[in-house]
């Protein structure tokens, strides 16, 4: 494999996209919206800056990862010769088969179409193309740069093929690859949003509040950081998203979302994305809100 296409460019697709570039591949990052283009390259630069001053790469990596990038605002043009496609738009179903519906028509027919879905069906993704054996989850972890972690998800069709191709190019880039099977929320969000979930029913029972159930988990249970502060890394929509997809795939009340979380997510507190959320986010740095929206 040698040229790669990411299709989103928002947080989880500018990493993905800085990771393969700085492995030396070449990279098409693919959005509609040139404004999104423009702030995850910037995003980028930073990243790489921040390496470069701590000597984790020379100014020589830092240019050459920048020159193995491009940025397409037409997904036909983005995909045309790539030998992998990592779709990582929103966590929304309907979006998803339609950007699989149009990478399977404008991709080679040895491309493998990968989706950095955190929760969805990769089986019902790959219904959506002429290529199911080709189809393959790959959830990277948030900040993909750090995170050594790739969930690898083999749909009911994906070949062993595509598998093994999937496991060795996430080796061939950093990362520890661990095959899992498609179940709703796969292992990490299969175990981790129910926690998430039961931190925000405790805060809106007024159990304790947000830092008490953060220094619990992270003192007690020796987390790097508590679940309502990782909830707002995340996105309180992700998290909400997600929770809806095991509470369908399941049909298990135990995955239903906290009001608290519903409502938050209305009111627009989306957490470090929006500068609010269980914490107040100023330039990266993390106050807790008193408000309204954390009593019971």
């Amino acid at each position: 494999m040698k040229n790669i296409a990411v299709i989103g460019a928002g947080t989880m697709g500018n990493g993905i996209a800085h990771v393969f570039a700085q492995s030396g591949y070449q990279v098409n990052l693919i959005d509609i919206s040139t404004e999104a283009l423009d702030k995850a390259l910037a995003t980028i630069e930073k990243n790489l800056d921040r390496m470069v001053a701590k000597e984790k790469i020379t100014q020589e990596n830092k240019q050459s990862t920048l020159g193995n990038l491009s940025k397409i605002t037409d997904l036909k043009k983005g995909v045309e010769a790539a030998d992998l496609v990592v779709e990582a738009a929103t966590e929304n179903m309907d979006i998803k088969l339609s950007i699989f519906k149009d990478m399977d028509q404008h991709a080679p027919e040895h491309c493998i179409l990968s989706t950095n879905t955190s929760s969805i069906s990769i089986t019902k993704i790959a219904a959506a193309t002429n290529r199911a054996d080709r189809v393959i989850g790959m959830h990277f972890m948030n900040p993909v740069p750090i995170m050594k972690l790739v969930e690898v998800i083999k749909g009911y069709s994906t070949s062993d093929n595509t598998l093994d191709t999937i496991m060795e190019l996430s080796r061939n880039i950093g990362k520890i690859p661990v095959e899992v099977n498609d179940f709703p929320g796969f292992v990490a969000n299969k175990i981790l949003m129910p926690m998430i979930n039961e931190a925000i029913i405790t805060l809106h029972e007024g159990v304790a509040g947000v830092e008490e159930i953060d220094t619990v988990m992270k003192l007690g249970m020796a987390h790097p950081m508590g679940p309502l502060q990782l909830a707002d890394f995340i996105g309180l929509d992700v998290c909400l998203a997600i929770l809806k997809v095991l509470q369908d795939g399941f049909g298990n009340p135990k995955y239903a979302p906290c009001p608290l979380l519903v409502n938050m997510v209305t009111a627009g507190k989306l957490g470090v994305k929006s500068g609010e959320g269980f914490y107040s986010w100023n330039h990266g740095t993390k106050d807790l809100i008193v408000s309204d929206y954390f009593k019971a």
